[in-house]
């Protein structure tokens, strides 16, 4: 085959394969078509070119509705991560190479994070850098760790309570934790409680399989106190709902707090410990350019306390629950 045929066998081959990729991904040859910016029997055309090639069948059509094969989903597990990496192409290489006037900023969150804390820090990125696109994900516990662990963020804000070997945190915000009762509970006119008064009101707290449940299980047991949990509910915000509608009091951090809450805050901080957030990656993660510059916005010590590049070992953290 000569060069030139061999170049545009190629070229045929990337169309063929994006369109078979679009066509997958938007369960639509028109829909494909709009993303691809081509008529709807250019992309058939590919596809049935691809299919005579491979000498297979590639969708199965029902009227229409079409759905992959096996052998089409097979196909689209190789070609996915190529079209992909094809089309990325631009902003990838300049997140490798420190350009600024371009590519992603991939953070993952919780909500109280996302609402109390990033806000400001991403404003302040977004006027220095107003070139780089912003991807944020409000995920929690396993979630979050699971985006990490798979490269599909840059890094979690989040919490740890024990480091996972494969995984480095570095804590940067700490906050204090406090008691949080409806303005017209018994217990709100006090500027301290005890653990006693805690243990004898409902609390509310965050599902038993997260660690805030267990460190006040455990502080209630050191202490020789039973304790009564009447709602397990995700979320600081819906947490503070039920507090504010009197169905029970909860023991949450400075983080979540907003000034339009309808809640008595009493601090705690004598009874439980206070809670930090930090940066969490997988270990070995290349941390692009886009990356570094919010993590400096965040944090602007962090590269003074741990290093000129991110180190490669986890700092064993344990802390407030998530």
């Amino acid at each position: 085959m000569k060069p030139k045929a061999a170049s545009y066998y190629k070229q045929n081959r990337l169309k063929q394969l994006r369109a078979f990729c679009y066509t997958s991904k938007t369960g639509s040859i028109s829909r494909a078509a709009e993303q691809l910016y081509l008529s709807q029997p250019s992309v058939s055309l590919q596809i049935q070119a691809l299919e005579r090639e491979l000498n297979t069948l590639l969708f199965e059509r029902r009227g229409p509705k079409i759905n992959l094969t096996p052998d089409g989903q097979a196909l689209l597990d190789i070609a996915l991560p190529m079209v992909d990496g094809m089309d990325s192409l631009r902003d990838t290489f300049a997140e490798r190479c420190g350009d600024l006037n371009s590519g992603y900023l991939n953070i993952a969150a919780g909500e109280s994070i996302l609402l109390n804390v990033l806000p400001v820090h991403l404003k302040q990125y977004s006027d220095r850098y107003p070139e780089v696109k912003i991807r944020l994900h409000n995920v929690t516990g396993a979630d979050g760790l699971a985006m990490v662990r798979a490269d599909e963020v840059d890094f979690i804000v989040s919490s740890m309570f024990d480091t996972p070997e494969d995984l480095n945190y570095y804590p940067v915000l700490t906050y204090s934790p406090v008691l949080i009762t409806p303005p017209d509970h018994f217990l709100a006119k006090r500027r301290k409680v005890t653990l006693q008064d805690i243990a004898g009101c409902d609390l509310i707290l965050p599902p038993r399989y997260l660690s805030t449940w267990g460190l006040v299980k455990s502080i209630f047991q050191q202490h020789n106190l039973e304790h009564r949990v009447i709602l397990e509910t995700g979320g600081w915000t819906v947490i503070k709902r039920y507090v504010e509608m009197g169905l029970g009091i909860s023991i949450v951090t400075e983080v979540c707090l907003e000034k339009s809450d309808r809640l008595a805050v009493i601090p705690v901080k004598e009874h439980f410990p206070a809670r930090n957030y930090g940066i969490v990656l997988r270990r070995g993660k290349f941390i692009p350019a886009q990356a570094k510059r919010f993590v400096e916005i965040l944090a602007p010590d962090f590269f003074r306390r741990y290093g000129a590049n991110m180190p490669d070992h986890p700092v064993k953290q344990r802390n407030g629950p998530d």
